[in-house]
């Protein structure tokens, strides 16, 4: 973690996949002085290739880093989580990128790693894999989850928020592990298991070639991140299973209430839940914000800061900036006005 004035942040990303290979792309034109590793020695050539330091072995990559973002695929991740910090200083941040985070936080916080390991998610992607896939601009101005907790780690929560509105103009969103979890299983988890069903639906259906022909862009959008590799997708739900089966169950219900009006031909019924729905969709497109900073102590236990920090990440708000000084932590943030 960097501390001296205008000392250049060190860097190192741990998988160079997509998200990886995305982030290393967006800190390499940020100036930042970062390499990429992989375990894949063809990706490790391909990451030279494109001009940015990869070395073979993990401990070099990571060695004198301030910072190390984690981001293979999601199964790995406790097991890299152990390796990195056992070759990186007590003062190098960890953080992830991985798709879940309450088992992920548990896990650090059972190896004694909670006071330098942030659990996060950048809340974007494609349907395609891979460093060829990777794009500088992926992660610009995205959702970046982070999960702070009290005490000595907040310091770490505060860097690392610092880092991602400088260098990827990030909308920092801050949640518990558990609150993440809950949210994204009905904003990314179970949107995957709709798009995968319709998908595979046309994939059987006796017509799949006409309906194909037919198909426009209420098909191409509803069936988007069916395209992504089916393991990355099984990962993902797997790992956050009961809160996907919790909120598939909601979408259930709402779907069989669609089902019961078209049964009845209720056209008034199927009207109601459908301006319910849109409601939904419009408060997406037209979301306005109020600034809501704050100040608090930089010393201290910190069990205020990071209440209000996880409330107002629930409440639809983000960090758009912070600055620490030596007695005080000030935060700019934004608000959703209430519809």
């Amino acid at each position: 973690m960097v501390d001296r004035p205008g000392a250049r942040v060190r860097a190192a990303v741990v998988g160079t996949g997509l998200i990886g290979g995305s982030l290393l792309l967006r800190l390499v034109a940020a100036g930042v002085d970062v390499v990429g590793w992989d375990p894949d020695e063809a990706t490790r050539r391909e990451t030279r290739r494109a001009g940015v330091p990869a070395p073979d072995r993990l401990v070099e990559a990571v060695a004198d880093r301030d910072v190390v973002f984690l981001c293979g695929p999601l199964p790995t991740l406790p097991s890299t989580l152990v390796e990195v910090a056992a070759m990186t200083g007590e003062r190098c941040v960890l953080t992830d990128v991985g798709s879940t985070k309450e088992q992920m936080a548990a896990f650090a916080a059972a190896q004694g790693l909670t006071h330098r390991f942030v659990p996060g998610h950048p809340m974007a992607g494609t349907d395609r894999a891979g460093l060829t896939a990777a794009r500088a601009d992926l992660l610009t101005g995205a959702a970046w989850v982070l999960c702070p907790a009290p005490g000595p780690a907040i310091t770490a929560f505060r860097w690392l928020a610092a880092l991602l509105v400088e260098h990827f103009e990030a909308r920092v969103v801050p949640m518990s592990a558990t609150e993440h979890d809950s949210a994204a299983a009905l904003a990314s988890h179970v949107p995957h298991l709709l798009a995968g069903a319709l998908a595979g639906a046309v994939q059987r259906a006796p017509l799949r070639d006409a309906i194909l022909a037919l198909a426009a862009g209420s098909f191409s959008d509803g069936t988007r991140v069916a395209g992504t590799p089916a393991d990355r997708t099984a990962n993902m739900l797997l790992g956050n299973r009961d809160q996907v089966l919790r909120e598939l169950a909601e979408v259930t219900r709402f779907l069989d209430d669609l089902t019961t009006a078209l049964r009845a031909d209720d056209a008034a019924g199927l009207t109601a839940r459908y301006d319910e729905a849109r409601a939904a969709r419009a408060a997406l497109r037209d979301r306005r914000f109020d600034a809501d900073d704050r100040r608090f102590p930089a010393g201290g236990d910190h069990a205020a800061e990071v209440s209000w920090l996880r409330e107002l990440g629930v409440s639809g708000g983000h960090l758009s900036g912070l600055h620490v000084d030596a007695d005080t932590v000030s935060y700019a943030a934004r608000r959703p006005v209430a519809d």
